[in-house]
């Protein structure tokens, strides 16, 4: 079926001519979708907007979890990028060796470059994150600092902007990072508009979503969750 329903409201966003703005958003197996729908969502809306799923090959890959994706370009094919991003991805990809090479490379030549929750691991990894302030998984903080990172923010603090670099916790962190890209390349009227657009106004139901809002114990099995995983980016 051809979606055209859709288009008019795209092309009032992008008058004739306009340039490309290239989003590239790295989708292993395994990722979570939870920490690039905002960055897909906000930054579709801007002027000229590209989006490109990448990963090696163009097989399906299924986010976690049963969220199957088709990536639509490789990173072989992949052009030039505006902005680079990445959310969590398992160990497992996140430590390929390969996939560590197409970060540094993609980061280095984007405008900008975001990471949400473990993804900002990988740009770590990368070495991309030394000396600079980052945001990321409240459980990370240990393994960003050893990556070398100058700060790392806490859970709760929003979004960490360092020059081009945006990084953020997981949740909500992909859409506040992306509508701040979308501010700095557009300005600040494009940033309002998307923020108004889908809505965005959070209200937490239960407010224990930080360390400082949570109970010990709820800290402590969310530790529980994530620490496996963690060990494993570390080894």
């Amino acid at each position: 079926m051809k979606i055209t329903s859709y288009d008019g409201m795209l092309a009032a966003l992008a008058p004739e001519g306009v340039a490309p703005f290239h989003v590239g958003i790295l989708v292993g197996p395994g990722f979570v979708p939870m920490d690039i729908v905002g960055i897909q969502t906000v930054l579709a809306m801007m002027p000229g907007s590209q989006i490109h799923f990448i990963w090696k090959n163009r097989d399906v890959v299924e986010g976690f979890r049963s969220w199957p994706t088709v990536p639509t370009t490789t990173f072989e094919t992949c052009p030039p990028l505006d902005v680079f991003a990445v959310g969590m991805n398992p160990p497992e990809v996140q430590n390929d060796p390969e996939v560590v090479a197409f970060t540094w490379k993609a980061a280095h030549s984007a405008r900008y470059v975001i990471g949400i929750c473990n993804g900002v691991a990988l740009l770590g990894l990368a070495g991309l994150i030394e000396g600079r302030t980052v945001a990321s998984n409240f459980a990370a903080e240990e393994l960003l600092a050893e990556l070398g990172a100058a700060q790392v923010l806490t859970s709760g603090t929003g979004v960490a902007v360092d020059g081009n670099l945006y990084t953020a916790g997981p949740g909500i962190g992909s859409f506040e990072a992306a509508l701040l890209v979308a501010a700095d390349a557009f300005g600040r009227e494009a940033g309002e508009l998307a923020e108004f657009a889908i809505e965005y106004d959070p209200h937490p139901p239960f407010r224990t979503g930080t360390v400082e809002t949570a109970s010990p114990q709820l800290v402590e099995a969310g530790r529980g969750m994530i620490g496996p995983i963690i060990a494993q980016y570390r080894r």
